[in-house]
């Protein structure tokens, strides 16, 4: 048994010498045929790439396979990288969008207060508004000036676009605005191009209603809605809105001022009007008082006749 074993390590040793020899030379002459530069050459390189090569497709799908999930690994770590900086980038941009909203629309409001042309006649005083009634059943609001600043009760106020609301009472630092949403809130209107005159009274919510209209049918959604003048509530030609109008068909007025964002209010001060001196002038008229008199066909707030006790006199 052991000279068995001998004679196959003596076979082997050389059988191995031998096929390592054989690679050797088969390596090299495979190199020596690839780097040899001749036209004959090249074909047979050609017709033997052409006749090995599709053939060892399922030699390669293995490694071809690994390299693309190596690869795919690392496209997914890099993913993973950027998905970090862009979330980090988006958290960044979102603080910066809100401040940019909140500038934007601040500048908005103060380039309006500063570029609405009213009547020249009119002069006025903005306030910052600090507080809201916060109540549904009292839409007022309240301003940083008041009484120091000259201000009086019953002077319309707007946004810089439209009609806000009158003051409604004032203390020296502070006053109150009412609405025109505010149920308390009754503002004589000319609907245009018809001309037709209204009442806009407040419901307590954002569109508030036209009573008192003369020809409803004369009236179209979209038409602009101004102040009337009538009565010297309010002066006229102040934009108060759009008409449109509500699922039971009621009309009502899409305020052109911004009710959601509210920050600075301009408070007209009417010249050469009449001066209230308590609340109650904004209806009745002291007795003996010289106010004028309301057009033909209007609504005649405020508007009425002297008594007559003050015409016997």
């Amino acid at each position: 048994m052991a000279k068995d074993r001998s004679q196959r390590e003596d076979y082997a040793a050389p059988l191995r010498r031998l096929l390592v020899a054989v690679v050797c030379l088969c390596l090299a002459a495979l190199f020596l045929v690839w780097r040899i530069d001749s036209p004959r050459v090249e074909r047979f390189r050609a017709q033997l790439i052409d006749a090995v090569v599709p053939n060892m497709d399922w030699a390669m799908a293995p490694v071809t396979g690994t390299i693309n999930l190596v690869r795919d690994f690392q496209s997914y770590q890099r993913l993973a990288d950027q998905n970090r900086e862009l979330r980090s980038e988006l958290r960044q941009m979102r603080a910066w969008k809100e401040a940019a909203l909140q500038l934007e629309q601040e500048n908005a409001r103060l380039l309006d207060l500063n570029n609405v042309r009213l009547d020249p006649k009119l002069a006025f005083i903005t306030g910052v508004v600090t507080a809201d009634s916060g109540s549904p059943f009292r839409q007022s609001v309240i301003l940083n000036v008041g009484a120091r600043d000259g201000l009086q009760d019953g002077w319309a106020t707007m946004d810089g676009i439209g009609l806000v609301g009158r003051i409604s009472g004032t203390g020296r630092n502070t006053a109150r605005v009412v609405l025109l949403t505010d149920a308390a809130s009754a503002v004589p209107v000319t609907i245009q191009p018809s001309g037709q005159t209204a009442l806009l009274t407040g419901d307590n919510s954002a569109a508030p209603l036209l009573a008192f209209l003369e020809n409803a049918d004369l009236v179209r959604p979209g038409d602009r809605v101004v102040t009337s003048g009538d009565g010297a509530v309010f002066p006229a030609g102040l934009l108060v809105g759009q008409v449109t109008e509500d699922r039971s068909g009621r009309i009502r007025v899409r305020l052109s001022a911004d009710y959601e964002r509210l920050e600075y209010l301009r408070v007209l001060r009417p010249h050469g009007t009449q001066v209230i001196r308590d609340p109650g002038g904004l209806i009745v008229p002291a007795p003996g008082a010289n106010t004028p008199r309301s057009r033909p066909g209007g609504l005649g707030l405020g508007t009425t006749a002297p008594a007559t006790g003050a015409d016997n006199g």
